[in-house]
């Protein structure tokens, strides 16, 4: 193996990341970032520096010593989904979700407002923009791709709490009917952490047992 490959080997085996940036001129070239830490390893070093402690306090927030792992990776764990709709009880869904004798995991009234409420756990490490997205098809036909960045967090034990803007199911007699759905938690760096395919119906009134 000649030096190029072993060094190669080395920088992967070693942790190490590339990332591409532009210079001046707007050529691009790797820059290699160094090998990624455990959170909990980083928090020990230099921690009888008193300002450089405040200053990682600063930046990391209060970070709970409790989540976090050996590992470098973090992870995040989502634990349930509330539709929330005015003038009816919150419906919590724990995930992944469970779906009644139909297939449906929930279903809505046409033409209501609701919004969705996630509850979700991160430990180990940061995790770097937080995002899901939420496909949606009827009758096979995608009907909506919604994309939403949720941020950066901190290992904590207690849950985070994410609620999405308010939005209307369609309405009408051609909106109602059987939906098929994929839900996807994932980060900057593409590591996926919940993939969920689900079914849900938009009914002309609110199911009485729901």
């Amino acid at each position: 193996m000649d030096d190029k490959k072993e060094n190669e080997k080395e920088k992967h085996e070693g942790g190490e990341h590339e990332e591409e940036e532009e210079d001046e001129e707007g050529n691009k070239r790797a820059v290699v970032l160094g090998p990624q830490v455990p959170l909990k390893e980083q928090l020990e070093l230099d921690k009888d520096d008193e300002s450089l402690r405040r200053w990682k306090e600063q930046l990391l927030g209060q970070v709970d010593t409790e989540q976090l792992g050996e590992t470098a990776e973090p992870e995040v764990k989502v634990l349930n989904l509330t539709i929330l709709s005015p003038g009816r009880p919150d419906l919590v869904l724990p995930i992944p979700f469970e779906s009644d004798e139909k297939g449906y995991a929930f279903a809505l009234k046409d033409g209501s407002p609701y919004s969705f409420r996630f509850s979700f756990i991160v430990s180990n490490n940061i995790v770097s923009g937080l995002k899901y997205t939420n496909t949606v098809w009827k009758t096979g036909v995608r009907v909506e791709n919604q994309k939403m960045m949720l941020g950066t967090f901190s290992p904590q034990q207690e849950p985070y709490i994410y609620e999405g803007e308010e939005e209307t199911t369609p309405a009408g007699i051609f909106a109602r009917g059987s939906y098929s759905a994929k839900l996807k938690f994932f980060d900057d760096d593409g590591k996926c952490y919940l993939e969920m395919s689900y079914y849900f119906e938009i009914r002309k009134e609110w199911p009485a047992t729901q």
